[in-house]
């Protein structure tokens, strides 16, 4: 099997990231497992995805740091859709806002071509254009998610913080990993018409019903296939605890991780979002949890199936990748009777 993973960038993507663990996976099992940076891709003349990648082959590895430390030092190759069987979209367009807008859409655009040339593309490219924002987020049923409303009227906004009395959470309607996060409160109350500005000068707000579990962090759960990923009755989850008095528990942002249970609570909340997940071709996603609320639901690149590995001394990478593997196989069994939106969560 020849699989290539789309990354932001080579010098940004760390050795310890989850998309290299799962390249070291494939790497493992035998497959050809090629790294792509967003500004790497290209669109050939003949009709296809042409692009620049890194691979390495023949050599044998200790770890995932090993391997991936190698494949940055390795010199570009060129490789085309006709040649690749899987093509994994493990960017975050929310790291390019305001530093490389052009790169925002790229991977799902490019990655429908890859499509349309017979590879198998996940999560599904035409869902993940839908999903750029937060807004995706809503269209899953009310009873997971915190009040809600997202606005760039100042007024509405305030009645909401009223309604919420006198304390919320605002954030931008794009981004992620806690950027731009602000808890209002009524110590804070004087600054709400800057902070609505600040947020509101790239685009919508989101005002946000606070949990006050949120105060013992968040708990990120991983879904394959919309089912939460097990092995050996362990789950690829973890519990990221706020630092200090930060509201935001994300890891990049300072949070820190420590395990978690599996509950009845989360089970549900996870068979609830299922349905959709598994139409729209989510293959893998994380969600964050709150209490008895979903604050999140990452489709594009979710983090932290690394500290899980560690965390529970589970391989959570391998089981990814053997359901890829049967997913290919489906599609030779299948040719082109089977959509790619739902050979994705198969």
């Amino acid at each position: 099997m020849k699989l290539a993973f789309i990354i932001n960038d080579h010098t940004t993507e760390k050795p310890n990231y989850t998309t290299p663990g799962l390249g070291y996976a494939a790497y493992k099992r035998g497959h050809d497992v090629y790294f792509i940076g967003v500004g790497e891709l290209a669109y050939a003349s003949k009709g296809h995805l042409s692009v620049r990648c890194k691979t390495i082959s023949e050599s044998k590895f200790n770890s995932q740091e090993t391997y991936f430390k190698a494949v940055q030092k390795e010199k570009f190759t060129r490789i085309s859709s006709e040649e690749l069987d899987v093509l994994f979209l493990r960017n975050n367009p929310a790291d390019e806002i305001g530093v490389r807008d052009w790169a925002q859409n790229a991977a799902f655009i490019f990655g429908e071509i890859a499509m349309r040339n017979g590879v198998l593309v996940l999560n599904h490219p035409l869902s993940l254009a839908g999903a750029v924002n937060k807004m995706y987020f809503q269209h899953f049923p009310e009873v997971v998610r915190p009040k809600t409303i997202i606005s760039r009227d100042h007024d509405e906004i305030k009645e909401f913080f009223k309604e919420q009395k006198q304390k919320m959470i605002l954030k931008p309607l794009q981004g992620s990993g806690g950027t731009n996060v602000f808890l209002m409160d009524k110590k804070n109350e004087h600054n709400l018409t800057q902070t609505i500005d600040a947020i509101a000068r790239d685009g919508f707000v989101i005002a946000q019903e606070y949990l006050k579990e949120a105060t013992d962090g968040d708990t990120r759960v991983f879904l394959m296939n919309g089912e939460p990923l097990e092995v050996n009755g362990k789950y690829a989850m973890m519990q990221r605890v706020n630092t200090s008095k930060d509201i935001r528990s994300n890891v990049h942002a300072g949070g820190r991780p420590e395990s978690a249970k599996m509950t009845d609570q989360i089970k549900e909340l996870a068979e609830i979002v299922r349905p959709k997940l598994v139409q729209d071709g989510m293959f893998l996603v994380g969600l964050d949890i709150v209490g008895n609320k979903l604050m999140e639901i990452n489709v594009f690149s979710p983090g932290g199936l690394n500290i899980s590995n560690q965390m529970y001394d589970e391989d959570f990478c391998t089981p990814v990748i053997e359901s890829i593997e049967k997913k290919v196989y489906y599609k030779e069994m299948y040719d082109d009777y089977l959509f790619n939106s739902r050979l994705a969560t198969l």
